[in-house]
């Protein structure tokens, strides 16, 4: 994959000032660095050059076999990237010095502002709705009842009208050409005043392209939401390659006075932030069937929208769970039969340094602050006055969601579970409070499922397989990899030779796993640019040694393990699996030395045991992340995790007549493993096959070398945090010896878990973030441990019968803990 110039631009910008820091008794136009600095700079060119950087955003051959073959084609890897903010007189139709000087106007009005994307008449055909009539009709006969009147007369139905039309007029799109123009303009001059470049991938923008003009049907776009920015970079692209901008379902916490109306003219429409917002205890129909209409107009006009499945931007670096409301009204139109197809496309977004800086205040437990001229102007200032790094946008391949729905229905979905069912008696081993085993699960299993309950799956599955395939395309950062290994790898401080090093091996990691990275140049000057844009979070003093090296320590404040965790977490999803079996083995070392009083090293580990146990605990965390797409077994995910892990030589098999499967427990560390990336398999590619019943069962033993043992200390201090949250929820539920209102609660935990870290209790920090809490909260009330009520517009927590007995509450406390490196 080749690198265009405007991106290798960002290289050099910073030069200055990496070796102003470098070298700080030095001139500025000296460039030396230290030996072991050149090594490692040396090796990672030759790493570069020889390895193929892998082409993300391919659709999911299980589910949409027949769209991974449209659009795609083998050259389309090697266009390489763009930067889509460096204009100049070659990207116009003009040459000479003027064009040079007018490169950026000259590009905006050459742009084609596509008459298609302009709705008719969309206010009066909503209107007209049979839907939208129903529902006036409704609200008339409901106003009428309460006023004790005998029917809808005209008048209740006009009133309920207008107020239907008055809706429609703050909640619609009015898009304006020279706005969209003007837009363009003023967004690249202020992007490259505060980013250094914002990539894309020419292959991936060539089969959007393709498909917007070839296919005659609407599109859909569902990207991860990070940032405000996002917004803004969507439409921006799209702009710049000729495709027509998206109708964006933007919150109503933007529609404030003016703003509305430019975002308007960009194409936003704006919607409630909860689609069940209810009024007097009632479901808000008018609204709902409006919305509804709205949506299926734009559609039934093959207009293109742009939707946020998470509904808010993510405060914790990972995607927020899915929220399938616009989604469901996408699936509906389509089903009805008012349009023939849509084009789905995932986009993953990722930045180097967001322009909200951190989301620290939140997660402090502080309430968001609404949107307002002055957040603005402050946001507009304070961005100018920085720069933000890199930012990568990465769209997915097209597929078809006719084609999706259709693969779905030939497939038995089995019914969903609840985390009670499922992990209940491997916690306590006993039954939970609402369901009996009684040997009848598989039967269950095996049922077909209602119609409304089939729809909500097939719905809720396609969000998430949305998401996640969006999370996984997006690139990773070199802030991401720098907070990681500050945080999980070198805590307590490390030598930047050290950093440059392992920065380097953690790249070539990442590259083998399939997944892109969103930076490129010198591997030294790369790091050193990730330290400055993390600056606050890291503290720097000069040591001694004759290299005058710089040694680097992330600070131990509450705000900035925060803010490193942050961004660490943009690469949490790469070494999930991984990071779940080596916290798996922990727990399974820990039962087998009870049961035997045998050393740790001596152990043999089964690997269906293992990966049993691995399963369990990431449906434990099922609300931290997905390990897997719906399609995807997870046995399959940790069956591959094992894999991997053995050919790394962290583990090798025991028995004799396997060993040449198993690397020695002395060989090469696990960065430098695999030329070629891994690929995973989805179950439809093994429903034939008996695949884990007919194989025998190994076992497993963990190396004792150095270096394998450092990488599985770092997977398990990946978890770490997380499942010291949830440890310290199971040692608050203690305290819990009355029903309390569930925010009351969640805020006294927030304040127990964040008092644990200021004393120093808590090992990470991290662990007390207001994400985490909320988290831990929702996990106990689907596990059974919490059980709600709802009076009178108040939700209030106890604990269930179950988890009364003292005994039971510890037993979920040991299962924590027994996972957790300590």
């Amino acid at each position: 994959m080749e690198l265009s110039d405007g991106l290798l631009l960002q290289v050099n910008n910073g030069e200055q000032w990496c070796n102003r820091w470098k070298h700080p008794n030095e001139d500025l136009d000296r460039s030396t660095s230290p030996s072991v600095l050149r090594c490692v700079t040396s090796t990672w060119k030759e790493g570069l050059l020889n390895r193929k950087r892998p082409f993300v955003g391919r659709c999911c051959h299980s589910c949409t076999p027949q769209s991974w073959e449209r659009l795609f084609n083998p050259s389309i890897p090697s266009l390489g990237l763009r930067n889509v903010i460096y204009i100049n007189e070659t990207h116009t139709r003009q040459r000479g010095w003027l064009a040079r000087r007018l490169s950026y106007v000259l590009f905006v009005t050459e742009r084609d502002v596509n008459k298609d994307m302009f709705t008719r008449n969309v206010v009066d055909n909503v209107l007209n709705s049979s839907r939208v009539e129903t529902a006036i009709v409704t609200v008339a006969t409901e106003m009428d009842a309460a006023a004790s009147q005998p029917g809808p007369e005209q008048k209740a139905v006009t009133k309920v009208k207008q107020k239907a039309r008055a809706f429609l007029q703050k909640m619609v799109a009015n898009i304006s050409p020279a706005f969209i123009r003007l837009t363009g303009w003023v967004l690249l001059r202020l992007f490259n005043g505060f980013f250094w470049s914002i990539q894309i991938h020419k292959g991936q923008l060539e089969m959007v392209k393709k498909a917007a003009t070839e296919q005659k049907v609407p599109m859909v776009f569902l990207p991860v939401h990070k940032s405000h920015i996002d917004y803004l970079l969507i439409t921006l692209i799209l702009f710049c390659h000729n495709i027509k901008a998206p109708h964006i379902a933007a919150g109503n916490n933007l529609s404030i006075p003016v703003l509305s109306i430019l975002i308007r003219k960009l194409g936003g429409f704006f919607i409630r932030r909860k689609m069940e917002e209810i009024e007097d205890g009632k479901k808000d129909i008018l609204y709902r069937s409006l919305l509804h209409t709205y949506t299926e107009e734009l559609l039934r006009q093959q207009q293109f929208l742009e939707v946020y499945l998470e509904g808010t931007r993510s405060r914790s670096g990972k995607p927020s769970p899915a929220r399938a409301g616009m989604l469901s009204i996408v699936v509906d139109t389509l089903c009805t039969g008012t349009i023939s197809d849509v084009l789905v496309v995932p986009v993953g977004i990722s930045y180097d340094r967001i322009i909200e800086g951190n989301y620290n205040s939140e997660q402090l437990g502080k309430p968001k602050k609404n949107e307002s001229w002055w957040g603005i102007a402050c946001g507009v200032f304070r961005m100018l006055r920085k720069n933000y790094g890199c930012v990568r946008v990465d769209f997915n391949q097209p597929f078809s969601l006719k084609e999706y729905l259709d693969t779905q229905r030939s497939r038995h979905i089995p019914p969903p579970l609840s985390l009670e069912h499922t992990l209940m008696p491997t916690i306590i081993s006993a039954q939970p409070d609402a369901l009996l085993f009684d040997g009848r699960e598989e039967e269950q299993m095996n049922r077909e499922l209602p119609d409304d309950i089939l729809r909500r799956q097939l719905i809720d599955n396609l969000a998430k397989h949305v998401l996640f395939t969006a999370n996984k395309s997006s690139a990773i950062m070199s802030t991401h990899i720098v907070a990681c290994l500050l945080l999980y790898r070198h805590r307590q401080g490390v030598v930047l030779s050290k950093l440059v090093e392992d920065f380097f091996n953690m790249k070539e990691e990442i590259l083998s796993r399939d997944f892109d990275l969103g930076f490129s140049g010198n591997s030294e000057d790369v790091v050193m640019r990730a330290l400055h844009l993390l600056e606050n979070c890291i503290s720097v003093t000069s040591s001694s040694n004759r290299n005058g090296e710089f040694t680097i320590t992330p600070n131990q404040t509450v705000q900035a393990l925060f803010e490193l965790n942050f961004y660490s977490n943009g690469l949490f999803h790469v070494f999930i699996s991984d990071a779940i079996i080596a916290c798996s083995v922990l727990s399974l070392q820990r039962e087998l030395v009870m049961e035997s009083d045998q050393l740790p090293s001596s152990l043999l580990l089964s690997q269906e045991r293992l990966i049993r146990k691995a399963a369990a605990l990431s449906l434990f965390l099922i609300n931290e992340v997905a390990v897997a797409p719906p399609c995807q077994t997870i046995y399959q995910v940790f069956h591959d995790a094992v894999t991997r892990l053995i050919q790394y030589g962290v583990l090798y098999v025991a028995d004799e007549d396997q060993e040449e499967l198993s690397p020695s427990p002395t060989e090469e560390p696990w960065p430098k493993k695999f030329n070629e990336p891994l690929s995973w398999r989805s179950d439809e590619e093994d429903e034939d096959s008996d695949f884990g019943e007919e194989q025998r069962d190994r076992y497993l033993k963990v190396s004792v070398s150095v270096e394998q043992k450092e990488f599985f200390v770092f997977l398990q201090r990946l978890l770490s945090p997380v499942l010291e949250a949830y440890s310290g929820a199971a040692i608050f539920i203690h305290s819990l010896s009355q029903p309390m209102a569930e925010s009351e609660y969640t805020q006294r935990l927030f304040r127990y878990l964040l008092t644990r870290t200021e004393r120093g209790v808590a090992a990470y920090g991290e662990s007390a973030t207001h994400y985490l809490v909320k988290n831990t909260v929702r996990t106990f009330k689907e596990l059974g441990v919490l059980k709600e009520r709802r009076e009178n517009k108040v939700t209030t927590l106890e604990l269930s019968s179950t988890f009364l007995p003292q005994a039971n509450r510890n037993k979920l406390l040991q299962y924590i803990l027994g996972f957790t490196l300590l």
